[in-house]
């Protein structure tokens, strides 16, 4: 018998990490989803996808990564590439079995590194940090933003001027999001590791050593992640890419969020997940 999916979001601690979870496992879908969220962002960003994929009967987790949401961190500029991992790796092992990975942005980069070392039943990349690493990104932020990314680096807050609504709009979102979203939205981003930036630069993940099936998505409304970088992505896991029309870069808050939910939901359920 299909277990019961709960009607309300839980909000439980990991090690002290905030997870917000909804829905539970049932015949239909028995691996747990756990969404790992981008640079600025918190679990929150899932709120969509966590009502989405508990009504179709799943288990869907959302992490905060150290440092972000209600998730404590003593130093944040200093976290890791590797401590974003280890955070990952501490809530899929709470789990009474393997989850399904779905990272977003920087996310997706950690979902990259942890499958290097850990076997999932699926993963999903949407609009990832390439697998090449965030160099071409990070030129790209320095070209258009070139005095806040200059005083994130000199104060050591990187959320400074990126968390206005016309900033965000323009990093995060297509023109058709309403306007009423975005001021929300840009409000609930904090502040970012300066060295998991440097990390995502010079610690590409490597192919060759994941064995987990892979789905990739991009959005081609996305200043941050271009359409090409996500092709390329896919090719270096011999797989092809999804691109989306009309949505920006938060895929998942985006007016057309459902379309890429629904993607998801029947790539995962073709393969009895």
């Amino acid at each position: 018998m299909a277990t019961f999916c709960l009607s309300s979001t839980l909000r439980t601690m990991r090690d002290e990490l905030e997870v917000l979870e909804k829905g539970q496992c049932t015949d239909r879908h028995p691996a747990p989803l756990l969404f790992v969220h981008g640079a600025f962002h918190a679990a929150w960003c899932w709120e969509n996808f966590l009502d989405y994929f508990a009504e179709q009967g799943y288990r869907a987790l959302a992490v905060s990564l150290r440092g972000h949401g209600r998730s404590p961190v003593k130093r944040l500029r200093f976290c890791s590439l590797a401590d974003y991992v280890e955070d990952v790796e501490s809530v899929a092992s709470s789990l009474p079995v393997s989850p399904v990975l779905i990272g977003h942005s920087m996310g997706g980069f950690i979902v990259q590194k942890y499958l290097e070392r850990h076997e999932a039943p699926a993963a999903v990349l949407m609009a990832s940090t390439p697998q090449a690493g965030a160099r071409a990104f990070t030129g790209r932020l320095i070209r258009r933003y070139p005095w806040l990314t200059l005083r994130s680096v000199v104060t050591g807050n990187a959320l400074h001027g990126f968390n206005t609504p016309a900033v965000a709009r323009q990093m995060f979102f297509s023109a058709g999001t309403p306007e009423s979203d975005v001021v929300r939205y840009a409000a609930l981003l904090g502040n970012e590791s300066q060295r998991v930036g440097f990390d995502a630069m010079r610690k590409p993940p490597d192919p060759a050593r994941v064995r987990t099936p892979l789905l990739v998505l991009g959005a081609d409304e996305d200043p941050c992640i271009l359409a090409d970088e996500v092709a390329a992505t896919a090719r270096a896991y011999g797989t092809q890419a999804q691109v989306f029309p009309a949505i920006g870069h938060d895929m998942m808050l985006e007016p057309k969020w459902a379309d890429v939910a629904e993607r998801i939901d029947s790539w995962l359920s073709a393969r009895n997940l």
